[in-house]
Formats: C-alpha cells, structure tokens, sequence
C-alpha cells in the first residue's frame, strides 16, 4: 500500500466466498465474479464480519462457505454500488481494489445468519 496516502481503513479485513484458498493465496481482479456470470474488474472485501458472511452466504456454489481474513497488497476504495446508496457513507466498511488481496488466515467459525434472513436477501437482490 502507498504509504504517503492516507489509509482509508487500518483494518481487519475479511472476504467471504465459498472458494477453498490456502494462507498466502491471492486473490485477484479479473476473475469469475461470486454472484455474476461475468469478469469482474475488481476484488472486493469488508472491514465489518457481518458483510463478509454474507459474501460468503450468497455466493453461487454449493461449496462450503468461508470466510478469510486478507491484507490488501495495493491501492483501495469505498465500493460505490454499497457507499451513499442505502445508508449514507460507508457503514458496512465495503471497499474494492484493482490489487490482489492476500489471504493471511481462515475464519474458523461463525454464525451464519438464519436461511430466512439468507431468503430474503436473495429475494430482495433479485428486485435490484
């Protein structure tokens, strides 16, 4: 990270996903996108474990649900498809870089949130 920008967020950082990595993958831009059949140019993560579960719980696969904790190795920005649309600013701390994010270690556990409130999400995504 350039370390005459000011830091946007120190972190923890956590990215939620249903890929199996191992400590010290990358994860990069450029590649099939969890929720669309398309590239995406950025790789996306969270300061907030309550987003990363959901990134983790609504990502296409049945594969188990994970969620790492990452260090991003460059440059990132609030995620503006999350920054002043529902809340104003960022309270979910959802950025997006076009540098790969290094995974540094795996979540253990964690509660899931309830398969209604999942239902739900996936019924409200689909209206947008």
């Amino acid at each position: 990270m350039n370390d005459k920008q000011k830091v946007l967020d120190p972190g923890p950082f956590f990215h939620g996903t249903k890929a199996e990595l191992k400590i010290g993958d990358l994860l990069e831009p450029l590649y099939l996108s969890n929720y669309q059949d398309k590239k995406s140019n950025h790789i996306y993560f969270t300061g907030t474990l309550n987003a990363a579960k959901w990134g983790a719980e609504l990502a296409r696969s049945d594969a188990k649900e994970r969620i790492y904790i990452v260090e991003p190795l460059g440059d990132f920005e609030n995620d503006p498809n999350v920054t002043d649309k529902r809340f104003p600013g960022n309270p979910t701390r959802s950025y997006r870089s076009k540098s790969p994010l290094k995974i540094v270690a795996e979540l253990g556990s964690w509660e899931r949130h309830s398969d209604e409130e999942i239902n739900h999400m996936l019924s409200s995504l689909k209206k947008n």
